[in-house]
């Protein structure tokens, strides 16, 4: 195994990467470590097809790097097609991140299906038969939870947030998938105006009257503001009064219990200003 030392101008991210590098606190801190004392994992590359490097393991390493103005970085290049790159940096993610976004997982599925797909077709370096069981292998997840987690790909981009936010689970997310991108823009407009996301059964009753073809505006303001059985009155505020003053990542029940505490913590703050007040006559 051969570590060669390479310039950061030029490396290049793997293409169509489903991961997401966030620039946080943690980014900074790992920057700062190399900055002190250098790369000590090299990066995995291989041979850009029009000149330089793509990385298919060590993003974060990466991007660390620029942020500390690192201008070479270890790394081991090997020679490797695209599909075979695929299914190795998406395991090595899979392995290898503690906490994975719904959204990565689902692209990252796709992505390695389909090399695993191609990779039957027209390599004869690696085993061609594959199935879709394997892709989920490295982490221990079934086929049918692959899946699962493929239609999420599906999803209009402001749903698929949601479900990263926490906002709308995983089960109903996945019976939502399988709505027309209209409906489901048409969906979106009801939970922001109605601030109410959908149930697993909400969900399903969605899918059955798309698959029938009847699934229309109306229907879906009309199953979205039903009353529950067990629902009680509550008070709306709405979500861009709030948003801006959390991360855009925390998700709604962290916000409500925040804003709870600090209605809380206001209320016995004029209490005691009224007592304040009291006293003093």
């Amino acid at each position: 195994m051969n570590i060669e030392q390479i310039k950061v101008s030029e490396l290049r991210p793997f293409e169509a990467y489903p991961f997401k590098v966030q620039h946080d606190e943690q980014l900074e801190e790992l920057s700062a470590s190399i900055a002190l004392e250098g790369v000590i994992t090299p990066l995995m590359v291989r041979p850009y097809e029009e000149g330089g490097y793509e990385i298919i393991s060590g993003h974060r390493r990466y991007e660390a790097c620029k942020m500390a103005g690192i201008e070479e970085v270890p790394a081991i290049v090997r020679e490797m097609s695209r599909d075979e790159a695929t299914v190795l940096m998406v395991d090595d993610n899979l392995t290898q991140r503690s906490e994975i976004l719904p959204s990565e997982k689902a692209f990252a599925y796709k992505m390695k299906l389909d090399a695993i797909k191609h990779q039957g077709k027209t390599s004869t370096q690696l085993v061609s038969k594959l199935s879709a069981a394997e892709v989920g292998e490295v982490n221990n997840e079934s086929r049918e939870k692959v899946r699962r987690y493929i239609r999420l790909t599906y999803l209009e981009p402001e749903l698929l947030e949601m479900v990263d936010q926490k906002r709308i689970a995983f089960g109903p997310a996945v019976e939502l998938s399988y709505l027309a991108p209209q409906e489901q823009r048409e969906l979106i407009e009801t939970i922001e105006s109605e601030e109410a996301t959908p149930s697993i059964s909400q969900a399903q009753r969605m899918r059955r009257m798309s698959e029938e073809g009847y699934l229309s505006m109306d229907q879906i303001f009309d199953v979205m503001t039903e009353v529950k059985g067990n629902q009680v009155e509550t008070i709306k505020v709405p979500t861009e009064l709030v948003q801006k003053h959390f991360n855009r990542f925390v998700p709604p029940r962290e916000m409500q219990d925040f804003i709870a505490k600090a209605v809380e913590h206001y209320c016995q703050y004029l209490i005691n200003r009224e007592r304040t007040k009291h006293d003093a006559r």
